[in-house]
C-alpha cells in the first residue's frame, strides 16, 4: 500500500476513534474526509428535517443522528445542526410577528432571558469533552421525542386555560426562571425546545395559543441565534455541512408549508417521535 494512502486511512481512523475531539483540528481533518456521498445524505436529511419542522416539529431528530452517522464528532455535529437550522426559527418568528404586538418590555425580558440561556447552554456544551457528550446523547434524544409526543397535550392544555374565566395573575419571575432554564438546555441540544418553551410560558401567562405560540417563537429565535453566534467562533462548526444543510432545510421549510393541510401533523409527529425513540435505542446498544 502506498505510504500517502497508509497515512490517509490512519488520519481517517484516528478522527473517528478521539474521543477528545472538542479541537478545530480534528473537525477540520474529517470535513476534508467526508464523500459526496455524505454530502448528499445530509443534505437530504436537512431537507426532510426543514419539512418535518414546518410541518409538526423534530427535525433535529432526523438532522443530527444523520450527522454522527456521516462520521461528524457529536458536540461538532449538535454544533453544526445549531447554526444551519438557524434561519428556520427566523423565519417562523417573522410568520408571527404581527401577533407580538403589545407588551413591549415583556417581549425584550423574554429576548434577553433566552439569549442569555442560549449562551450559557452553548458554553456548557463548549465545556462538555466529546466521550461524556456521546453518553448523554441518547437520553437527550429520548427527552427531545418525549418533549415532541406531549405537543398536543400541552396545546390542548393551553387551549383550554385560555378558554377558562378570568385572567389569573402572571408570575414574571416565575416565567423568567422557567424560560431560562428552557434556554440553557436550547443552547446545549435544542430538540424541543419549541414544546419546552410552549409549555411554560403556558403554565404562567394566560393569553391565546396564538399569541403564546408567537412568545414561544421569539425565545426560541432568541436562544439559537445566540448559541450559534457563539458557536461560529468556537471552531467546531464543519462550514460545507452547514451550507448544504441551511440551503436543504430552508427548501424543506418551503416544501412543508405548502403540504400544511395535506399531511396530518400528529400522524408525522407519532412518526418522528418512534424514529427518535429507535435512534436513541441505537445510541444505548452501542
Amino acid at each position: 500500500m502506498p505510504q500517502n494512502l497508509l497515512r490517509m486511512e490512519t488520519d481517517l481512523v484516528g478522527v473517528k476513534n478521539d474521543s477528545s475531539e472538542d479541537h478545530p483540528v480534528a473537525t477540520e481533518r474529517k470535513n476534508k474526509t467526508m464523500s459526496e456521498l455524505d454530502f448528499i445524505l445530509v443534505g437530504i436529511a436537512a431537507l426532510i428535517g426543514g419539512a418535518v419542522n414546518a410541518l409538526a416539529g423534530g427535525g433535529t431528530l432526523i438532522t443530527f443522528p444523520m450527522l454522527t452517522a456521516v462520521g461528524i464528532p457529536a458536540v461538532a455535529a449538535n454544533v453544526t445542526n445549531t447554526v444551519a437550522l438557524c434561519p428556520g426559527y427566523l423565519g417562523g418568528t417573522f410568520a408571527q410577528i404581527k401577533d407580538l404586538r403589545g407588551n413591549p418590555g415583556r417581549l425584550w425580558v423574554m429576548s434577553l432571558t433566552g439569549m442569555l440561556g442560549g449562551i450559557a447552554g452553548s458554553l456548557l456544551l463548549l465545556n462538555t469533552g466529546e466521550q461524556t457528550f456521546r453518553m448523554l446523547v441518547p437520553y437527550l434524544i429520548l427527552l427531545a421525542s418525549a418533549l415532541l409526543a406531549v405537543q398536543e397535550p400541552v396545546r390542548a392544555w393551553i387551549l383550554r386555560r385560555a378558554g377558562e374565566a378570568g385572567t389569573g395573575t402572571v408570575h414574571e419571575a416565575m416565567m423568567v426562571f422557567a424560560v431560562a432554564l428552557s434556554a440553557v438546555y436550547g443552547g446545549y441540544f435544542g430538540a424541543g425546545l419549541g414544546v419546552m418553551v410552549l409549555a411554560v410560558i403556558g403554565l404562567v401567562l394566560n393569553d391565546t395559543l396564538t399569541r403564546i405560540n408567537a412568545l414561544k417563537q421569539l425565545v426560541s429565535l432568541a436562544t439559537n441565534v445566540a448559541a450559534a453566534s457563539f458557536f461560529v467562533f468556537s471552531g467546531k462548526v464543519v462550514w460545507p455541512v452547514a451550507l448544504v444543510m441551511a440551503v436543504c432545510a430552508l427548501i424543506g421549510g418551503t416544501m412543508g408549508g405548502r403540504l400544511a393541510g395535506r399531511i396530518r401533523p400528529v400522524v408525522l409527529r407519532t412518526i418522528v417521535v418512534i424514529i427518535g425513540v429507535v435512534i436513541a435505542g441505537i445510541y444505548l446498544v452501542r
